[in-house]
């Protein structure tokens, strides 16, 4: 078998074999094809398009170049949940402390964030001495005794996706769905849950843009799911503003832990129910979705959902006490420059705002500031008059500030008339 055959196959709009997929992906994992032919192939890839076949022989390749979490020894049924990312998006913290509450057991290993979206372990690392450096047999212990862990993904799971994203990065290769499905479903896989709740992001703050494409990708996403044996939904939701008001890791912690005593905003606490309730009716603890519902708002009302957030905070050696979280040494009001509806609220623009403050990295390498971000105060289609306070910026210089108000200057909008907004929901897909 050749390269050159195979990168001529796929360029000429013909579906490659399950082997010549796993040759491409193990033989580049492995240093063997060189990427120059493995570029070529995926720019043919991305203009002609991947079968759904060709994309789930893609997963399977990229499992095997790794380690394979087995949870078969956990009794239970293991449930995670994925997010394709966005800004203030802490649903992970919220969703499976709910669930784990309701029974089913938790094992999730997260990514850190990169650019205007944050990530999991990046908010969990803003609480003092919490680690997610867990090794397989102590994350499996822990959701053994506990029944939920949130940990960090190893080095082993994998290594073929990590190679792959950064040639794509570099070779403008990134935009493809099928490429997009196989990265986040290989690594979802790889960690052996049976149930799967996959939040598909759209809108100015999301990687899709449009309900179209997120639709897509998320069609793609279950279908690969079962077809690997893991019963999956996905929720459609907005990210044309930020979820919740809190951007920053320490911010979305503690906003988090309000919704956690089902208080918090009211978007998020929407979706964090709507994501465990459909993990709850995938597991069989509720008949329909309504008493999914109402069996997710119980672990909140009750405070059972709080109480298993701080045992697992606890469990990984962090202060369960939220009123210790880092602080911001200087917090700063943006105000209205006129009065009106708030017509948008660029979800990317504030993310890029936050970046600027230290709360995410425009580099792998770069240093978070825990405490950095911003807090909303006005959500879309409400009133705002002039001078009134939009945001809060919590940083540690004015010079931060000052190149974050740039962006924000451009992040809000306002009209005369009340603007129609989209559903924060528009579709379930199982």
């Amino acid at each position: 078998m050749l390269m050159y055959d195979i990168i001529s196959k796929k360029r000429d709009g013909y579906e490659l074999s399950a082997a010549e997929i796993d040759f491409w992906i193990s033989g580049y994992t492995q240093g063997v094809i060189p990427d120059y032919q493995c570029s070529a192939l995926l720019m043919a890839g991305l203009l002609q398009g991947f079968t759904k076949q060709e994309t789930l022989a893609m997963v399977e390749s990229m499992i095997a170049s790794g380690e394979r979490i087995d949870l078969s020894d956990i009794e239970g049924i293991k449930a995670d949940k994925h997010s394709t990312g966005g800004v203030g998006d802490k649903t992970s913290l919220v969703v499976m402390p709910i669930i784990a509450a309701a029974g089913l057991k938790v094992a999730k290993m997260s990514g850190r964030g990169l650019g205007h979206t944050g990530g999991t372990l990046d908010k969990l690392a803003a609480i003092p001495g919490c680690y997610t450096e867990l090794t397989t047999a102590e994350f499996k212990q822990q959701v053994r005794e506990i029944g939920i862990a949130i940990i960090s993904q190893t080095a082993k799971l994998v290594p073929a996706d990590k190679k792959l994203y950064a040639l794509r990065d570099a070779t403008a290769t990134v935009d493809s769905l099928a490429l997009i499905a196989a990265s986040i479903m290989s690594k979802k896989i790889a960690t052996g849950a049976d149930i799967l709740a996959l939040d598909v992001k759209y809108g100015s703050g999301a990687f899709m843009q449009n309900l179209a494409d997120s639709r897509a990708l998320a069609q793609l996403m279950v279908e690969l799911a079962q077809a690997s044996g893991i019963k999956a939904v996905a929720v459609l939701s907005s990210m044309e503003q930020p979820l919740g008001l809190a951007i920053g890791n320490a911010l979305e912690v503690k906003e988090a832990a309000a919704v956690l005593t089902n208080n918090g905003p009211d978007d998020l606490r929407e979706l964090s129910l709507t994501l465990a309730a459909e993990l709850i009716l995938l597991a069989g603890l509720a008949p329909d979705r309504a008493q999914a519902v109402d069996l997710a708002r119980q672990q909140l009302t009750s405070g059972a959902a709080l109480a298993k957030f701080r045992q697992m905070i606890a469990a990984q050696g962090g202060d369960t006490d939220f009123s210790h979280l880092p602080v911001s040494p200087l917090v700063v009001e943006y105000r209205a420059r006129e009065s009106g509806y708030l017509t948008a609220i660029d979800a990317r623009k504030i993310g890029l705002a936050a970046l600027c403050l230290g709360a995410g990295r425009q580099k792998k390498e770069d240093v978070i500031d825990p405490a950095a971000g911003i807090i909303l105060r006005h959500k879309l289609a409400e009133r705002v008059e002039t001078g009134e306070v939009l945001a809060e910026v919590h940083c540690r210089t004015q010079q931060q500030f000052a190149a974050a108000r740039e962006i924000l200057d451009d992040a809000f909008a306002l009209a005369a008339d009340i603007p129609e907004t989209a559903p924060l929901i528009s579709d379930i897909i199982s």
